[in-house]
């Protein structure tokens, strides 16, 4: 029997490869996006108290309702944006599962679909799987900012969805009042879908506040606003996420999401819902990160990296003109060899791998680890 590959040219992820020769060479890992310090006690607490009484059984497929509830509130309390948590909130998979059934649900062959590159890793094989097409906008660093003229250029009436990523993953940037006004414009009187990852909203530096999709009315209506609660509460491995979405658009959603996964992890739902309870429990993660992001860049300070302090998100792009030519892809793996240190080289997520110079760190790492990581740094 012959087969061929739907995605022939995908190999192994880069975080697989570089996390792998972290293991291989005992470096310290700061390319995958995971913390090295473990979750509150108290949540843990309550999903285990959850799995004791009895949640142990499947969920309602839409998810938990006492969480859909904590999510509604909690949308309505950040944003005064309101979502109905029995037709328009949705428990999923992680927000990765959210991104490709919300592609799975609208894109069909020749649909085309705009993203913005550097772009997380899922979306372009998502969009492939369905027969799409993707149509992508190279960001230049070190900015990473958008030129909306090029972006209105794309769009025709073959566009199906425009996917953005704020906070971005792996640049760090956010994207301004200014920019949300502009895609709102650019979308207005039109069937577009825009797919908002905002995996990262808590987690914002600098006194700037996070400017969800659904802030700005017109993209509301035709808007999925992703989330997770993985990076909020640092248990990567858990798997949970949402989405959010009018009720006309979240009724497709769910004709694809029950029978893909139908519903996640019950008792970890339970356990959720009363945790956020205390909304301290997610507010508190820009001063937490902020500091965790001003300790490492003061470190390196001195060191040949280059940068422009990270936006959002739990990652630092450094610029590393100043000490080689090499490919990024070259580098990163030598220093994770040689230096023992291991980060994400930029160019995999770029169109046709363009090469910045610039490495990704993650900072979501105990002070000892940082500091550890520095010294390293400090001595390329």
């Amino acid at each position: 029997m012959q087969h061929t590959s739907k995605l022939p040219d995908v190999g192994t992820t880069i975080f697989s490869i570089m996390s792998s020769l972290a293991r291989k060479h005992d470096a310290i890992n700061l390319s995958q996006g995971f913390p090295d310090f473990g979750s509150d006690q108290k949540l843990i607490d309550l999903v285990c108290k959850a799995m004791n009484s009895g949640y142990n059984q499947y969920a309602p497929m839409a998810g938990n309702l006492e969480l859909r509830e904590a999510i509604a509130k909690k949308m309505d309390t950040l944003y005064n944006s309101t979502y109905h948590p029995e037709s328009e909130i949705t428990i999923t998979a992680g927000a990765t599962q959210a991104i490709s059934t919300i592609i799975s649900t609208f894109v069909k062959p020749n649909d085309e679909v705009v993203i913005f590159k550097p772009a997380y890793d899922s979306y372009e094989p998502g969009i492939k799987l369905n027969g799409g097409k993707v149509i992508p906008i190279q960001l230049q660093a070190p900015n990473f900012s958008v030129d909306w003229n090029v972006v209105g250029q794309k769009i025709n009436n073959r566009t199906k969805m425009i996917i953005i990523n704020t906070p971005h993953n792996p640049s760090g940037t956010i994207f301004s009042k200014e920019d949300m006004l502009q895609l709102e414009k650019i979308t207005k009187n039109t069937n577009i879908i825009v797919l908002s990852d905002e995996v990262y909203e808590h987690i914002i530096y600098d006194g700037e506040k996070h400017l969800s999709a659904c802030l700005f009315p017109d993209l509301k209506s035709r808007s999925f606003v992703v989330a997770s609660f993985c990076k909020t509460f640092h248990n990567t491995g858990w798997r949970i996420g949402y989405c959010c979405a009018p009720k006309a658009l979240m009724e497709l959603f769910r004709q694809v999401h029950q029978f893909s996964v139908f519903c996640v992890h019950h008792p970890t739902q339970k356990g959720i819902a009363d945790y956020m309870q205390e909304p301290k429990h997610y507010l508190g993660l820009s001063a937490f990160y902020q500091k965790k992001r001003d300790l490492f860049l003061s470190l390196i300070q001195d060191s040949r990296f280059t940068f422009l302090p990270s936006k959002g998100t739990y990652f630092q792009v450094l610029d590393y003109t100043k000490i080689t030519d090499e490919y990024d892809v070259d580098f990163a793996k030598r220093l994770t060899k040689e230096s023992g240190l291991a980060s994400i080289p930029l160019s995999v997520f770029n169109e046709n791998n363009l090469d910045n110079k610039v490495l990704r760190f993650c900072f979501a790492k105990t002070d000892d680890t940082l500091k550890r990581a520095a010294d390293i740094l400090n001595h390329i």
